[in-house]
């Protein structure tokens, strides 16, 4: 069961209790991420969830990690686009030291300059590391000019230049700002007491300050583009969207079926029809980019340079097919059977329990049962998911992105003809 207290001065705790598990998962999380940066500042989150395990006053960076390692932990931290956790992953009995040292990095890191400057080449080299890999950077290099100049398109890491520029009076200033009471939560599931949990948090986080005023935000305007950035690559890399929806969308649902039935799995139209029948791809999916008020509908593709043509003309036929007729009856209720057996299989550990409390919160502020889930996935209709995929499948409203060595080639807008 979950519950919830707020402490006075506005930190949350959820819990789910589960009480046939040996193992507890605890985050301390942060409504902020990546979007909330000015250009200036472009990856200073994602840096400062770095820096709070390189040492508090209590402890160094290797009196952290030999804490967890001596009772076989977990500890870890991550950063999105609209928030940042940090969490860690204990027998249950060891919950109340993991919540103390979580507490302790969380609100007493020294950010000591030395360690500013070494983490920036760690940094420097998770950015460099990302460039490297072409299935994940054509997916930055699509947000870039799918939502030109607004804080959603810039990625989560910065840029080279910008992490060069980060001094340490930008991140205290920066986390002094952003880490208030109102927009921080401590979510755990697992072998957890809720009220011995919400006794100590509130000893650990009953002083943090502010008052969580909401942060004014705007959602992007997708930009129409066909884009060939040129690489010395093996393989060519695609990234199709469109408008999508939003994290609280009315639609969501039909999102989530519209997407395992177009390239949600190994039976989706998309790898059926350009894998398993014409061989043209190791790789294809599709995705849904998800926010407080906006998202995308995405296809990613790799294939060789000079199948691109066949593999983008049979992946916008496919997309058009479903925009004008929907799916099929049988498509229709394996996409929704297959959704909510993943639902299900996924919350089988005490890490996803954590996860699913805390982004319920960030985008609900409430639980939702998971019944209601599937019950919400159950009422799909057909017609439906023919309104939903004629908007993100509208050719006047997307664009592409294609990674590689095109040797001379130029994709144009005329491709989107393939959708009608």
């Amino acid at each position: 069961m979950m519950r919830k207290t707020v402490l006075p001065n506005g930190v949350r705790v959820l819990t789910e209790a589960m009480p046939t598990m040996v193992s507890a998962t605890i985050g301390i999380w942060v409504e902020n991420g990546s979007r909330y940066e000015h250009a200036a500042q472009s990856g200073v989150s994602h840096f400062i969830e770095h820096l709070l395990f390189k040492g508090t006053r209590k402890r160094t960076a290797a009196q952290i990690a030999e804490a967890f390692d001596a009772v076989g932990g977990v500890l870890n931290a991550f950063t999105g686009k609209e928030y940042t956790c940090y969490y860690a992953k204990v027998l249950g009995e060891d919950l109340k030291m993991a919540t103390e040292t979580l507490a302790d990095l969380f609100l007493d890191s020294v950010f000591d300059p030395a360690e500013i400057d070494r983490e920036r080449q760690v940094v420097l080299q998770e950015i460099s590391q990302a460039e490297d890999t072409p299935d994940d950077f054509i997916h930055d290099l699509f947000n870039l000019n799918f939502w030109q100049g607004h804080p959603l398109s810039l990625p989560i890491f910065g840029s080279v230049e910008s992490v060069n520029a980060i001094d340490r009076a930008l991140l205290v200033s920066f986390m002094a700002e952003r880490y208030r009471a109102g927009r921080v939560f401590i979510a755990a599931a697992g072998a957890v007491d809720h009220d011995a949990l919400v006794a100590d948090c509130q000893r650990y986080f009953g002083g943090v300050e502010g008052d969580g005023r909401s942060e004014p935000i705007t959602a992007p305007n997708e930009r129409v583009m066909v884009l060939n950035h040129r690489k010395d690559l093996e393989q060519a890399h695609i990234c199709i969207g469109g408008p999508g929806i939003s994290q609280v969308d009315p639609l969501r649902h039909t999102g989530y079926v519209l997407n395992t039935a177009v390239g949600g799995g190994m039976s989706s139209r998309l790898f059926q029809e350009v894998r398993e029948k014409r061989g043209r791809v190791y790789s294809i999916y599709s995705f849904i980019s998800a926010f407080l008020d906006c998202g995308y509908f995405g296809i990613y593709a790799g294939t060789s340079p000079e199948w691109v043509d066949e593999v983008i003309e049979v992946t916008l036929g496919e997309i058009g097919k479903v925009a004008r007729e929907g799916l099929k009856p049988a498509e229709l209720a394996r996409a929704k059977s297959q959704l909510k057996g993943n639902m299900l299989l996924g919350m089988e550990s005490t890490d996803s329990r954590m996860n699913r409390l805390a982004r319920n919160e960030i985008y609900f502020k409430r639980d939702i049962p998971l019944e209601e889930i599937a019950r919400s996935i159950d009422s799909v209709t057909n017609d439906q998911v023919i309104e939903l995929a004629a908007t993100c499948f509208n050719p006047d409203r997307m664009g592409m992105v294609m990674l590689g060595d095109l040797k001379g080639r130029e994709l144009t807008p005329q491709v989107w003809t393939a959708i009608g």
